[in-house]
């Protein structure tokens, strides 16, 4: 072998090495990105799921309000931003025919 064709042979291979140690590099970042991304979709999807939880247990506290004339219960959901009057409804289904709307809460926005 002659000596420029040692010098390529290594070159290419020392640009292989090279090569191999940046993909290796940048496969371990995209994992702990992908790790990442994947965690904050799930922490979404599950805030999703409870905020029906959450509107419903609005409503209740804010009937509660309203049936007992509670103002220490108007005071807490007012601290939140949620306003609550006895003629305010929940959005929803329509209800049944006969059936009266449950007093809900409204949040400010």
């Amino acid at each position: 072998m002659a000596r420029w064709q040692f010098w390529t042979v290594s070159g290419l291979g020392a640009v292989t090495l090279v090569v191999t140690v940046a993909n290796m590099f940048l496969f371990s970042t995209a994992r702990a990105l992908q790790a990442e991304v994947n965690g904050r979709q799930q922490f979404i999807q599950q805030s999703v799921q409870l905020e029906v939880l959450n509107r419903d247990l609005i409503n209740a506290i804010a009937a509660l309000a309203v049936r007992r004339q509670d103002e220490q219960l108007r005071g807490l959901l007012a601290a939140h931003g949620i306003t609550i009057s006895p003629t305010t409804t929940a959005p929803g289904p329509a209800p049944a025919e006969g059936a009266r709307p449950a007093p809900g809460a409204v949040p400010k926005r």
